[in-house]
C-alpha cells in the first residue's frame, strides 16, 4: 500500500513539491531541451562507450571508431553539449595534433542506467516497431 504522504506528493506538480526540480509539462522549463540532448542516439552511444571504460578515459578517435556512423562534427557537437551539461570531463594533451580524452563525470555515469533501459527496450521491440511502420505505410499507400 502507498503511504499517505506519497500519494499527496504524487498529485502535486514537481515544480511545487521539489524546489530546483524541472517540470517537463511547463513550456518554459529547460527540461525539454535537456531531454532533446540526452535523448539522441549519439548521446546514448557515447554514454555507453564511456561508461564501459569508466573510470578510464577514452580518446576522441576511439569514441568515433566505436560509434559507427557518427561524423567527426556530430561527435564533437555531442561531446561539447555533454561537457557543457556536466556529463563528461574533457582533457586535452598539448601534442600535435592534440589528443583529446573524455570520461564520464559522476552525473554522466548516473545517466547510464536509465539510457541502458531505453536502449534495451528499443532493441527488444524494434521488430514490432518496424512492423507497425510497414503497416502504416501500406495503409497510407492504399489510400
Amino acid at each position: 500500500m502507498t503511504p499517505p504522504s506519497a500519494s499527496v506528493s504524487a498529485s502535486v506538480p514537481a515544480s511545487v513539491s521539489e524546489p530546483g526540480r524541472g517540470d517537463l509539462f511547463s513550456p518554459q522549463c529547460p527540461t525539454r531541451r535537456l531531454l532533446d540532448r540526452i535523448g539522441t542516439k549519439w548521446t546514448s552511444m557515447a554514454v555507453k562507450v564511456l561508461a564501459e571504460a569508466s573510470p578510464d578515459e577514452v580518446r576522441f578517435a576511439e569514441l568515433q571508431r566505436r560509434m559507427a556512423g557518427v561524423s567527426q562534427k556530430m561527435l564533437s557537437v555531442t561531446l561539447q553539449n555533454m561537457a557543457r551539461d556536466g556529463l563528461v570531463d574533457r582533457r586535452v594533451e598539448p601534442t600535435v595534433p592534440p589528443r583529446v580524452h573524455y570520461r564520464l563525470t559522476p552525473l554522466g555515469l548516473s545517466l547510464e542506467e536509465p539510457l541502458a533501459m531505453v536502449r534495451a527496450w528499443a532493441e527488444e521491440h524494434m521488430a514490432e516497431i518496424d512492423l507497425a511502420n510497414r503497416r502504416s505505410e501500406e495503409a497510407a499507400a492504399a489510400g
